[in-house]
């Protein structure tokens, strides 16, 4: 009886593996191919989509899904509207015969189809920072800044009169976390840290920490903003991250590219007129961008140039870091790690 079951058992084994092998070898056979394949696909652009199929394996019918989900293609034609930038999986599920759909895929890159706006900017006022502070994070709320500020030992939130440097109130994270970004939601703070993928939660009146949360997805704690309902969360690779501010879950993401280029390093953020102004660290210059937050397009890059050489040139001097928006002025303000300055600024296009 023992030798009937081990029979039984290494038929049905050498049978799978031969159905596995057979299917294996059709796939093999069957490849998907994209046009345009060597220049740069952008948004709106139309991609033809094709089977190579040299062995004329029998294929009945064919169906596409687009990063999971399912997609209509129309004459193996498809339109890229409304779709985000950044890296996407095609896959064809391609049925021959009554065989198990063999599924092969492609994956591409979309550009944004127009080159980002230049801008420039406009000093309307300055004001005192303190020239310690390793700014990670600037928010306005209610006409009052606040701040989130870097270095293990050394990060802290604060509550700031603007126009006078003083500070109303200050809380020290634990020597272990090198504090980064920083947002206000429904009279909460959101504070992130860098490379412990660690995030807190305070009460924006007396700092009382009433949460900490942790990251899943994303790879670290750089810049944070919100636009009233969701928050965004940059992590130092191309993605922005949204955050639901309830249970602090990733729920999804978008990938910042130009025309011809992805954005990395995207660094402190804020959230105006429905886009997403940042500082990035990618060009080790002193520029922001303007990001559409739902596709990820730079659809501005401005040009701050010039303003670290207005401030205190010392040894422990850094790069551009900081952009707020006062709803208040309706103006921009901008300081750096260690600048001695806050600069109000109207940004223009040149």
């Amino acid at each position: 009886m023992r030798t009937h079951k081990i029979l039984i058992i290494s038929f049905l084994s050498v049978f799978a593996l031969s159905c596995n092998g057979k299917h294996a070898t059709k796939k093999n056979r069957l490849s998907l191919e994209i046009t345009p394949e060597n220049k740069n696909i952008h948004l709106n652009d139309e991609i033809k989509l094709a089977i190579k199929n040299p062995k004329q394996l029998d294929i009945s019918s064919v169906d596409y899904t687009l990063n999971g989900n399912p997609i209509n293609v129309t004459s193996n034609k498809l339109q890229l509207t409304d779709v985000k930038l950044g890296k996407h999986l095609l896959e064809a599920h391609i049925n021959i015969n009554d065989d198990e759909p063999i599924k092969i895929s492609k994956s591409f890159i979309v550009f944004n189809n127009t080159a980002p706006k230049i801008y420039t900017y406009k000093i309307l006022n300055e004001y005192p920072h303190d020239i310690e502070a390793f700014t990670q994070g600037l928010e306005f709320y209610n006409d009052t800044l606040y701040e989130g500020t870097g270095r293990r030992g050394l990060s802290k939130l604060m509550k700031i009169d603007y126009k006078t440097g003083e500070v109303y109130k200050e809380i020290k994270l634990a020597n272990s976390y090198f504090g980064e970004g920083i947002s206000i939601l429904n009279d909460k703070v959101y504070q992130l840290t860098w490379e412990s993928k660690t995030g807190f939660v305070y009460d924006v009146d007396n700092f009382k920490k009433l949460e900490t949360f942790t990251y899943n997805a994303s790879k670290e704690g750089w810049g944070l903003c919100n636009d009233g309902q969701q928050l965004y969360k940059s992590d130092g690779t191309e993605r922005i991250w949204t955050l639901n501010p309830e249970t602090l879950q990733e729920e999804n993401h978008i990938e910042v590219y130009t025309n011809k280029a992805k954005l990395q390093k995207i660094n402190e953020l804020e959230f105006v007129n429905n886009k997403i102004y940042a500082n990035t660290w990618q060009f080790e210059k002193e520029v922001g961008v303007i990001i559409n937050p739902e596709n990820g397009a730079v659809e501005g890059v401005i040009d701050f140039s010039g303003l670290k050489e207005k401030v205190k040139q010392h040894a422990g001097l850094d790069v551009l870091n900081g952009i707020a928006y006062n709803p208040s002025t309706r103006t921009f303000f901008v300081t750096g790690k260690k600048w001695n300055k806050l600069f109000e600024v109207e940004i223009l296009e040149k």
